[in-house]
Order: C-alpha cells, then structure tokens, then sequence
C-alpha cells in the first residue's frame, strides 16, 4: 500500500477528546489506534457545547484535524431532516472531503447528510452507526420529563426512521452489536460487526473487596438520572449499604433528590482518573437501563476495571456479555444481591475468566483489523497495518 492509500477521513459528530462519554471514548480509541497502526487520519469534528477546544492530543494522533460548527438553532427543528442531522450540514466539510479521493468513515447516523454530497459520488463512504437511531430515541422519549425535550425526541424518532434509508448509498456499514446487525443486515448491504474501540487491551479489575456500589454515567441524560432516582427510591432507601453516584452534569432535581439520602453521594464531573479510581475501587459496579439500543461502553469499562457488576437483562439485551455480570430483575432481587455480594471477595479467577472473553471478543487489534481489511480490500494493495 501505497503511503497516500493509508490515509483515512474520519466525520465525527462531536470532538472526540476528552473521551467521557460513550460515543467520544468509542471514536477517540479507534482514532488512537487507527493512528498508532500507520493510518493518516484526516479528523473533521462538529464543536458544540465543549467550549470549542481543539485539544493538542487530537493534533497528535491525526494527520489533520479540522473543526465546522454545529448549525444549532430552534429553526433547524422545522424540516423533514432529523435535528442531529441537519445541524451537521456543514458545506465547508464536504468543500474539504471532495479535494481528494481518501476513503470516508462516517460515525453515527448524524454526519450521513455526507451519504447525498453528489461531489462525493462513487467514494468509499463507511458509516459505524452506534445505536438504532429510532429506537434510542423513542426510548429517551418514554423517560424524558420535561414536556418541550420529549416533544423533541417523539419528533425525532420518525425523521430518523425516513432518513435512516441514506445508508443504501454507504459502502458498508459497522454495527456494534450482533443485535444491530442482524437489524441493518435485513435492510442494507455489506454489514460488519465492529465491537467498540476500547480505552484498554487488558482487563485491570482489583481482587479483594470495596466499601461501596458505584453507578456513573453522564447524569444530564434523562436515561441516567431516571435511572439514578429508581435506585434511590426503590433500592438504597432499603439498605445501608453507600451509594456512589458519579457523572457530568448532573440536573439540580437530582442533586436535592440525593441530598435526602445519608448514604448516597453525589460526585459531580470527575476527572477521567478519578471516575477510573471509582470503578475500581467500588465493590459492585451498579448499571441499568430500559433500552437496548446499541453497547452502553460503561458497561464495558466496568467490567474492564471493576469488581462485580450487577445490570439488570435490558443492559446487556443484544450483547454477549450477559455471562460477566450479576443479573437482577426486581428492586427486592436487587437489595438481596448487593448484600450477599458483600460478603464475598472478588477473586483473581474471575479477573482472568474476563481477560480470556475480552481477548476473544473485544480486541482493539481485531476490530483495527475489520476496519483496514474493509475499506482496502478491494485495492488490491496490502492491507496488513497491525
């Protein structure tokens, strides 16, 4: 392969650094090692809501780093183009891309208006899609107080069932579960199972035992804070075990909601090493959601760097990772669980059960390997990067 024939577009729908939430820590590790295995990554990011930084990490790792603003605005909200969509619409980008003729990886459906570029016909265009856009936003929907967000999200789910039939014009498509693709397998052509690009190749849970259960997640999502108020009421109101609750931006409802709570804390916006202290030294690593839309990658880092973890069935729903965690159904189920699991140790067999599973399944040289043999295949150049 050619030195020009390595180099890649990546459209990412936010800036991939700090990697904090799932989608960003999903695209950042796979610009990471992408880079780290001889690929010119060309990185073009929508900015919005992270103060416009252009991190130094991001300079490093790419070949070129360009940055378009999001078009955000309440006017945006009046077309058949889904919001996501259409306020990342940038003429700019699309400027860039047609320079050259460097293959296109798209993530998520957000960024697809790139699909209809006609400068961009005949290119090799991939899409990693990260959830069943639809249905995630249904399920946000169902949970979402605050009567403007949810007419939002109920607007949405039908303009991103419509618009979902750009990715036809995709050269290939990366789920990332076997659930997801079995669903874009049915409608499109040339789908791949891509699991996501992870922070670590190795797991690094501690044996022994902790003090107390941990849930983290970005608490400004409706699907978060929903959940962290169904622990509160329905499961720690019913023990004396602690409660740690972790995660960016949590709403003042849910601050004066815990504060009630001698044994729950609330730990607003650590640091990325002290959510990584967090996990590791809490005992249970707590997680549930009522959708099973796409992989919840806290799910994959707490099992990657925590002790026990108890979901209940929707969180793993679609994945295979059902066989590394503590499943409940119930609040009661649930209270039982955690205080048995406190009278255990976290032994070093099932560290080393996980380490085997994730080599398996999980491996960020693997998934590299899927992506480089995809897009290359059909050059007739060599396409051993890793």
């Amino acid at each position: 392969m050619t030195d020009s024939e390595k180099h890649l577009h990546i459209i990412s729908f936010d800036i991939p650094f700090p990697a904090n939430y799932g989608g960003v820590i999903d695209v950042f590790y796979r610009i990471k090692y992408l880079s780290e295995c001889g690929l010119k990554i060309h990185l073009h990011c929508y900015e919005y809501g992270r103060n416009h930084c252009h991190p130094k990490e991001l300079d490093n790792l790419c070949f070129s780093v360009d940055y378009y603003d999001r078009a955000e605005g309440f006017g945006k909200m009046f077309s058949r183009l889904p919001y996501i969509v259409n306020s990342r619409c940038s003429k700019q980008l699309a400027d860039n891309l047609a320079k050259d003729t460097y293959p296109i990886f798209i993530e998520g459906l957000h960024c697809c208006m790139l699909l209809n570029e006609p400068r961009l016909k005949g290119r090799r265009m991939y899409v990693r899609m990260h959830n069943v856009e639809h249905d995630y936003y249904s399920g946000l929907s169902k949970v979402e107080t605050n009567w403007l967000k949810k007419l939002y999200l109920k607007l949405e789910v039908p303009r991103l069932r419509r618009f979902e039939a750009v990715l036809s014009k995709a050269t290939g498509i990366f789920a990332i579960t076997p659930k997801d693709m079995e669903y874009f397998s049915a409608g499109y052509r040339n789908v791949h199972l891509l699991p996501p690009s992870l922070r670590q190749n190795n797991v690094c849970s501690k044996v022994g035992s902790g003090t107390y259960v941990l849930f983290h997640g970005q608490l400004s999502v409706p699907e978060n804070y929903d959940a962290v108020k169904y622990l509160a009421k329905e499961v720690f109101a019913h023990t004396s075990l602690t409660l740690k609750v972790a995660g960016l931006n949590p709403p003042k409802h849910l601050e004066r909601l815990l504060s009630n709570y001698a044994n729950i804390e609330l730990i607003k916006n650590p640091s990325d090493n002290e959510m990584t202290n967090l996990v590791q030294n809490a005992h249970v690593n707590l997680l549930l959601t009522k959708q099973s839309t796409g992989l919840k990658l806290k799910l994959l880092n707490s099992l990657f760097n925590g002790r026990f973890c108890v979901v209940n069935e929707t969180m793993v729903e679609g994945t295979n990772l059902g066989n590394l965690c503590i499943l409940f159904d119930k609040p009661s189920d649930l209270v039982a669980k955690l205080e048995d699991l406190f009278t255990v140790d976290f032994k070093a067999e099932e560290l080393q059960r996980r380490e085997v599973f994730f080599q398996k399944y999980y491996s960020n040289i693997d998934s590299g390997r899927t992506i480089v043999e995809n897009i290359y295949s059909n050059t007739g150049q060599d396409v051993d990067l890793l």
